[in-house]
């Protein structure tokens, strides 16, 4: 299976999206979200706080996380920045990581639960923005949650739970609440990070240390494996049927805020 690099030089890519016919993704150490126009980056905005993710409320403003700031963002076309809603104290002490929006406009955000890297672990919990501004905590005890996504039919969230090896699922009520709670998929050796739906239902999702992407069904059946020379922090599916991937080399993680940019977009045709 052929890995094409799309764009190299990239530090830490994460949040990878596809939206308007193209794709996206955020270069964390570098504060950029960046839009792939014909090929080329364009930076689209500035995103100060790390780790930052983003995605697109229905009437298509972007708004993203900043991070240790605790704030969800709106983000205008011109890149200014408006703080959407406050999430300081709301429910959690720490940085804020991944975000997923459903079709009424529900922005899921995750909190891994304590300072990464250098804090003791313990267990991290998702909040929900509602269209109102309301700011509350929908679902906790999770291993390092990580990426998440709504399925095609808005009905369902999954979240990675890195530390827990799995992904475990909620469905989304017409109020934003999480509820039957149940293990999607258990990944026993695997710690997955970014992941998105296929049109069939099915996860693929990456992984830093395996080094790979992974089309897993419900119930935890593998059904295809992409491996990569470094490791693999997101994915997304474009409609045609192209998995596209920011991988970096992440053995020297410090190297990365020392200038190393050893981060990449790449494409493969999935199936």
């Amino acid at each position: 299976m052929s890995v094409d690099v799309v764009l190299d030089g990239i530090v830490l890519g994460e949040s990878v999206r596809w939206h308007g016919g193209r794709v996206w993704f955020a270069d964390w150490v570098a504060g950029e979200v960046v839009e792939v126009v014909d090929g080329k980056p364009r930076v689209a905005a500035r995103v100060e706080g790390l780790p930052f993710c983003f995605d697109w409320l229905p009437d298509g403003r972007m708004v993203s996380t900043n991070g240790p700031h605790q704030r969800l963002l709106a983000i205008a076309p011109d890149g200014e920045q408006t703080t959407h809603a406050d999430l300081t104290g709301a429910v959690a002490p720490h940085a804020w990581n991944d975000i997923a929006v459903d079709p009424r406009g529900h922005v899921f955000a995750n909190n891994i639960g304590y300072d990464f890297p250098g804090g003791e672990p313990a267990p991290g919990l998702i909040a929900v923005i509602t269209p109102a501004g309301e700011v509350r905590r929908v679902a906790g005890d999770l291993l390092f949650p990580n990426g998440m996504a709504v399925s095609p039919d808005g009905g369902t969230l999954v979240v990675a739970e890195s530390h827990g090896e799995r992904l475990t699922a909620f469905d989304i009520t017409t109020e934003g609440n999480l509820t039957d709670r149940r293990v999607w998929a258990e990944l026993p050796g695997d710690a997955p990070d970014g992941l998105c739906f296929d049109a069939e239902g099915a996860i693929w999702y990456a992984s830093v240390p395996g080094r790979h992407c992974r089309r897993v069904l419900e119930g935890g059946e593998i059904a295809q494996t992409v491996t990569f020379d470094r490791g693999a922090f997101d994915c997304v599916l474009s409609p045609d049927g192209v998995l596209h991937t920011v991988t970096a080399d992440f053995s020297d993680p410090e190297a990365m805020f020392r200038g190393a940019r050893t981060g990449r977009l790449t494409a493969t045709k999935a199936g």
